[in-house]
């Protein structure tokens, strides 16, 4: 199954943090703290303005963003967990 966001919807899949302090202590679950860290992995066509004309979204698939805490849904579809959210509550994307 694949997903195919509508208009400016953006499907992210977020990237696990790491498991351990730089001192080397392995957190629990219960301590870690959710990523805000993801990859965008499907794109709508862009965003619907009041006079009917879409404009393309800034990101693409494949990028690394920071997206904002609490934005968008979480899904799961063929058990990979999957968050869809505007691409407003996108902060940035992330460069190396």
């Amino acid at each position: 199954m694949k997903l195919k966001p509508l208009y400016d919807r953006v499907v992210v899949k977020k990237i696990e943090l790491e498991t351990a302090t730089p001192g080397g202590i392995i957190l629990p679950d219960s301590a870690k703290e959710e990523s805000q860290f993801a990859e965008v992995v499907a794109v709508g066509e862009g965003k619907l303005l009041n006079n009917g004309q879409i404009v393309p979204l800034k990101v693409k698939e494949g990028q690394k963003v920071l997206i904002s805490k609490y934005a968008g849904s979480d899904v799961e579809i063929n058990g990979e967990e999957y968050t869809i959210l505007k691409e407003e509550d996108i902060l940035a994307i992330v460069e190396d």
